[in-house]
């Protein structure tokens, strides 16, 4: 799977983030399943996704709910395995390594450029 950067400015100033992008329902039902732990700047884009779950992962993430503009609708922090989230207005869902969203300044209100992702033109 390809990784694209996804660049914003936050309160902590720039930020690069590698971002896988799913997009078809199979590569997003398997999402972070059977792949290493994400790491500092890594993260997965689910595109078309309001709900996800941890069942099967080893390791906690943050999960950040998007609009279709790139709004930050929701943050869940450090969500541990065999757990589910959602947020029902989400178009996309952000899930990151536990504690990425915080270090990165992510915060509920702000937008994230996701139409920059290479993938999307």
């Amino acid at each position: 799977m390809n990784t694209y950067p996804l660049q914003f400015e936050s309160a902590l100033g720039p930020q690069t983030i590698g971002v896988m992008v799913a997009a078809s329902m199979l590569a997003r039902m398997r999402g972070l399943l059977a792949r290493p732990e994400l790491r500092r700047g890594e993260g997965m884009l689910l595109r078309s996704c309001n709900m996800v779950h941890t069942v099967g992962m080893r390791y906690p993430i943050d999960v950040v709910f998007l609009g279709r503009d790139g709004s930050v609708l929701k943050i869940s922090d450090a969500v541990g395995p065999r757990r589910a989230r959602g947020h029902w207005r989400a178009h996309s869902v952000l899930e990151l390594a536990a504690g990425e969203a915080s270090r990165c300044g992510i915060w509920q209100g702000m937008r994230l450029p996701i139409e920059s992702i290479q993938y999307f033109k």
